[in-house]
């Protein structure tokens, strides 16, 4: 039975040009293997599949396909290992595969290999999934008469990639059997997708039912931990850490830096720094960029010089952190002076991150006019991070005619953010232009455009809790104006 309706059929009703005629020496792959004739034809087909897997692993689809072409015309039989190599380079490279992923595919289905082999099924499986055709990838996955674990979470990660988390829950609560790596593929995914709560959810459960957790899923974790500040999770997350096997794994340190530093306990990621047994240059760059959101300049541009004397060659994330130490401690010469040796020393062409640095460089130090300088000489186009630190300095600087210039780009970024707006009116409104900051907010109702209400957040025992003004659907409202009434009185 076809999986592909619409390409199979063709396949097997036409000549193949995967295939070349039929050699009636070709033994079925099912039959009893002659062992002297395998030792013959072990070579050739060992040699083929290598030169294929050369041409995948670089991308050359095309040259791969061609050899493919070649071997079968030269009578050597295809393997499930050559089938796998060349699924595995089309999951690699999408965008080149065309329709040799369609071809293969039909291939192994007349072999019967995408029901019979695990491996074949597998591959096939990861390619669709890869390719953004994820519902293919279930109908191969549901005809497979043989999977193990790895197919299983194949199907689990495909699910997630492709953004269909409800699915991917559903395969997960069917698989027979599930592994670490099974649940990592729901903690990442999640991670990934910006999701962190429901990462540290399903952290949570894997802990529950005794899963002890990979690196992988930690390097989760932290990440969450990071992007919510659950500094108590980070914490344990550590701790438990200390007494796994992968305690001096580097990207595990690189994630603990990390997260204590977007935490705001930067001695704690110094701590983890200092005791790495190895370091690479992430995780130099982690402390420095630590040391310089946390306002540590001194120490973020004395760790970038120590990085270079230990011989690592900064790369365009180390000049990122040297030069927002240098915007956040108002060195303006010494930021300069670096973005100039990271082109002219180093080569490294500015991105639009070392760009932003140098424009909040200048508004920091009130130097307007060289930060819209840079703004409009920058060889892309800015996003709103650049234009958003600028119009922040405007509006602390009272420069009005600068920000309404940078308003509009922002709206032509974003036509429906609320918060360009608000900001342009705040500024009006501060120099006592109320005619101005009226006309704003009509611009903003004739187009629709509400202002988002602004949250406040507080960790309480590993769980974060979000207020917004005048906020009364909290669980605990009560107890919580109490307390608030109570303050008030002292």
């Amino acid at each position: 039975m076809s999986l592909l309706p619409g390409l199979t059929p063709t396949i097997m009703n036409q000549p193949d040009p995967l295939i070349s005629h039929p050699n009636p020496k070709t033994q079925s792959i099912f039959s009893k293997p002659n062992h002297q004739a395998s030792l013959k034809t072990l070579d050739p087909v060992v040699s083929w599949t290598s030169s294929i897997s050369r041409h995948c692993r670089a991308g050359q689809i095309s040259e791969a396909a061609a050899e493919f072409t070649r071997m079968r015309l030269s009578g050597v039989e295809p393997n499930h290992i050559t089938f796998v190599t060349l699924l595995s380079g089309c999951a690699g490279f999408p965008s080149k595969s065309g329709v040799l992923s369609s071809l293969i595919h039909g291939y192994v289905c007349k072999l019967g290999l995408d029901k019979e082999n695990v491996m074949v099924g597998t591959a096939l499986v990861e390619m669709y999934a890869k390719c953004e055709q994820v519902e293919v990838a279930k109908l191969v996955f549901d005809v497979m008469n043989v999977k193990n674990s790895f197919s299983w979470n194949t199907m689990i990660y495909g699910y997630m990639r492709n953004g269909e988390y409800e699915k991917a829950v559903e395969v997960f609560d069917e698989m027979p059997q599930k592994d670490v790596i099974s649940w990592t593929a729901l903690i990442n995914g999640f991670a990934k997708r910006g999701f962190y709560e429901e990462a540290l959810d399903w952290f949570r459960e894997m802990m529950i039912f005794g899963v002890g957790p990979d690196y992988v899923s930690i390097i989760a974790v932290l990440t969450a931990c990071a992007n919510l500040g659950t500094l108590s999770i980070g914490l344990w997350v550590h701790r438990l850490v200390l007494k796994q096997s992968f305690r001096d794994n580097v990207r595990v340190n690189n994630s603990l830096i990390d997260m204590y530093s977007r935490c705001g306990r930067i001695e704690y990621a110094r701590e983890v720094f200092d005791r790495m047994q190895k370091r690479t240059l992430v995780s130099w760059n982690s402390i420095i960029v630590g040391f310089a959101v946390n306002g540590l300049a001194e120490e973020a541009l004395k760790y970038f010089d120590s990085m270079q004397k230990e011989g690592f060659k900064p790369d365009g994330a180390s000049f990122t952190g040297a030069l927002t130490a240098c915007s956040h401690a108002g060195l303006v010469d010494e930021g300069l002076r670096h973005f100039d040796i990271m082109k002219r020393v180093y080569r490294i062409p500015p991105r639009i991150e070392h760009f932003g640095c140098i424009v909040d460089l200048y508004s920091r130090a009130g130097k307007l006019k060289e930060a819209w300088d840079v703004v409009r000489n920058m060889p892309m186009k800015p996003n709103q991070v650049v234009l958003g630190s600028l119009l922040a300095a405007c509006r602390n600087h009272g420069d009005i005619s600068l920000a309404e210039r940078i308003v509009s780009n922002l709206v032509a970024l974003d036509p429906g953010c609320d918060s360009n707006y608000v900001l342009l009116s705040n500024i009006y409104a501060a120099v006592g232009r109320w005619e101005g900051a009226s006309k704003v907010r009509r611009r903003m109702k004739a187009l629709g455009i509400q202002k988002k209400p602004g949250f406040s957040s507080i960790e309480i025992g590993g769980c974060v809790h979000e207020f917004v003004a005048g906020d009364k659907s909290h669980i605990k409202k009560e107890c919580i104006y109490m307390m608030l009434e109570l303050l008030s009185l002292i």
